[in-house]
């Protein structure tokens, strides 16, 4: 670090992380910052689905503050977002293009964006569906920060319009995530907020191997399923897991199910933060599969892939201990190194002052969407 850096993030949420994953990846990657010296104001809109579910509501690494509109946000918080070094403005923000348009009439020093939803944002905005982003906005920002990576990042920059996409992957706070050496009580679990794209994954690769194994014991931690589901009897529910529940569920699990979203499956290159957090855990990971897996977590070395309902069955069934172990070590080693919330804090920070210093980098998108006709927002997308 060369300098401690001002920053501002405007984000979904940072106080609840009821029925979102946003939460738990800001808190990871804002430790890793003030670790480092670096000031961060996160900036949330005060919404009451969050206000009654919030689990971090003063956090001791960040200044959190909340606003009401998008009036608020620019009158109360103009000042500091025009002097930060930084403003970085997340992914389904409420009001998110409003507020886009807010903060460049501001002209940031620094103006950047963190999707957390990249799939789930381009495929968005290939049905014309503008609910946080538009295309007009995207070359507005100096910095893309991507959730996924691979080819997901040339595709920002060549049929979308991002002026520079870094990958920004999510990651896991060391500190708090680690095996808490409690006794086993499930064979296979489960993390994730109802998703109906995921549901019939969940239902091949949890549901009916608990059906083709009564004898074993399963959990599904989440909240929002539907009263339809017909669980089986050997299928433990737990409505809401706050973060600081995780460690202790995913070291009573002697597996854990990875389940991806379709939009994220078909982009490729985009892990979830679960996988970090269970593999911080010691607990070994039976994944679905899609394009980038492999480079996070070699398979059958780090993690095992299931395609079927029988492979999950053949590894709860047939792997022995010395194996699992081995994959636990392994794929814990591969994230303490790489995707912890203090790596990934280094990497954004060295990311900006790299723009920072190349004022060829920066610094034009502002003034040219202040320009441009706001009402003109439909603009084609490029081949």
């Amino acid at each position: 670090m060369t300098r401690t850096l001002d920053i501002v993030i405007i984000g979904l949420s940072l106080s609840s992380s009821w029925g979102n994953g946003h939460a738990t990846t800001f808190r990871s990657l804002i430790r890793g910052l003030d670790a480092d010296g670096h000031r961060v104001l996160f900036l949330e809109r005060d919404v009451p689905w969050y206000a009654n579910q919030r689990d971090l509501p003063d956090p001791d690494f960040c200044h959190l503050a909340y606003y009401s509109s998008v009036t608020e946000l620019s009158e109360s918080f103009g000042t500091v977002i025009k002097s930060a070094d930084a403003v970085i403005i997340g992914s389904y923000v409420p009001e998110g293009v409003a507020v886009i348009e807010a903060v460049a009439a501001l002209s940031p020093k620094l103006f950047c964006f963190y999707d957390i939803d990249t799939p789930v944002t381009l495929a968005k905005l290939d049905r014309g569906d503008e609910e946080y982003l538009t295309l007009q906005q995207i070359p507005v920002f100096d910095a893309y920060f991507s959730f996924s990576g691979g080819e997901v990042l040339t595709r920002l920059e060549k049929n979308y319009g991002a002026r520079r996409a870094i990958d920004l992957y999510c990651s896991v706070d060391a500190q708090r995530y680690e095996n808490t050496g409690e006794t086993f009580e499930w064979d296979l679990g489960y993390l994730g907020t109802y998703s109906p794209d995921r549901q019939p994954t969940l239902e091949q690769l949890l549901i009916e191997p608990a059906h083709a194994l009564p004898h074993l014991r399963f959990v599904v931690a989440g909240p929002q399923y539907p009263d339809t589901i017909d669980w089986p009897a050997n299928v433990k529910r737990i409505e809401h897991l706050p973060p600081q529940g995780h460690p202790s569920f995913y070291s009573r699990q002697r597996f854990t199910l990875n389940v991806t979203r379709a939009d994220m499956i078909a982009a490729g290159w985009s892990p979830s933060v679960r996988l970090f957090e269970a593999a911080a855990c010691g607990t070994p990971i039976i994944s679905d599969d899609w394009r980038g897996l492999g480079e996070l977590f070699p398979e059958g070395e780090a993690i095992c892939i299931a395609r079927s309902t029988d492979d999950v069955v053949d590894v709860l069934t047939g792997m022995n201990e010395r194996r699992r172990m081995d994959m636990s070590t392994t794929a814990r080693a591969r994230v303490m190194e790489l995707h912890t919330g203090n790596a990934r804090a280094l990497h954004l920070v060295s990311a900006l002052e790299r723009l920072a210093d190349d004022p060829a980098a920066r610094g034009e998108g502002s003034q040219r969407f202040q320009d441009e006709d706001r009402g003109e927002r439909n603009v084609a997308k490029s081949a």
